[in-house]
């Protein structure tokens, strides 16, 4: 994570008070495991799968997320914080212990986060779930509820690349922000077992650009699921279900600031402060970058 806010450009943000306080963000995964580096900042639990009460995540993919959107980096001296280390999370969990999971249940899931939004003050909604195309309509059709409901819809394009139109749903839902991996054709970050070019890229079958904005998502230390177990509280993993959180917690800190700001605007945002990319492979409007993104009437 240290990295990973160098290389977007967040560094700074919190020595100005930027943290994403205030704003909640619900993420959508297989559940979030107690950490220290999350304490205090969870506001409650779904379970759409074990349909339990208590917080867990026995698969581990959703804390990692969560520790990249939001960690304190209270374990590494803040240096592995993530991107906006003052928001609110509630972890709603849709996969299973393997991280698979059905589309009735990711809908369920987001379902139930519109219909809980203004209770929990509910901004932006994370997520790092990529289905087969099969499955495409309801889940586009359930993203776009969502972000028809006014929140900020972030998405992975999914690990299917490099081909055109190898984008997951429902990140191929032409309204919500769809986040691609910035770093995944080099071999330095990618780890073991990680191909080079797996970010999935655009266009859609509409014609839609897809991704819209990329970050990075290789070979990102963040929070580990079993630290209770292991004693080791970080862990490596790459995807765009890393990159995705990324921008979710850029997302928090404008949102912090300019709290006026719907999805659509956010969007826009996005769009015109984005920085250049020169790979020639990609439709993205270009590389997240948090200075740029939160420039704008900066005080």
């Amino acid at each position: 994570m240290n990295r990973v806010r160098r290389l977007v450009d967040a560094e700074w943000t919190q020595k100005l008070g930027f943290t994403g306080a205030q704003v909640t963000v619900a993420v959508l995964d297989s559940g979030m495991s107690w950490h220290p580096d999350l304490s205090g900042r969870i506001l409650c639990f779904a379970d759409f799968v074990g349909k339990r009460m208590g917080m867990y995540d026995d698969y581990g993919h959703g804390t990692h997320v969560g520790g990249i959107l939001g960690g304190s980096g209270k374990q590494s001296g803040g240096l592995y914080r993530g991107i906006a280390p003052g928001c609110l999370m509630i972890p709603v969990k849709v996969l299973d212990f393997q991280g698979n999971g059905r589309s009735e249940d990711v809908i369920r899931g987001i379902h139930w986060v519109v219909q809980n939004r203004e209770k929990y003050r509910i901004r932006v909604m994370n997520i790092s779930v990529g289905a087969l195309t099969r499955e495409e309509k309801g889940l586009s059709a359930a993203v776009e509820y969502a972000w028809n409901s006014g929140l900020v819809v972030v998405a992975a394009a999914g690990n299917r690349g490099p081909g055109e139109g190898s984008v997951t749903s429902p990140g191929c839902n032409p309204k919500v922000i769809t986040v691609g991996a910035s770093d995944d054709s080099g071999q330095e970050h990618l780890g073991k077992g990680v191909r080079r070019g797996y970010s999935g890229r655009g266009p859609t079958r509409q014609c839609i650009v897809k991704p819209e904005i990329l970050a990075p998502g290789s070979g990102i230390c963040s929070l580990n699921a079993a630290f209770q177990k292991t004693g080791r509280p970080y862990v490596y993993k790459s995807g765009t279900s890393m990159s995705t959180p990324v921008v979710s917690g850029a997302v928090a800190l404008l949102l912090q600031k300019e709290p006026e700001l719907t999805n659509v605007e956010i969007k826009i945002r996005l769009k015109e402060f984005s920085d250049p990319i020169t790979e020639e492979n990609t439709t993205a409007w270009g590389q997240l970058n948090v200075r740029k993104l939160l420039s704008k009437n900066f005080p």
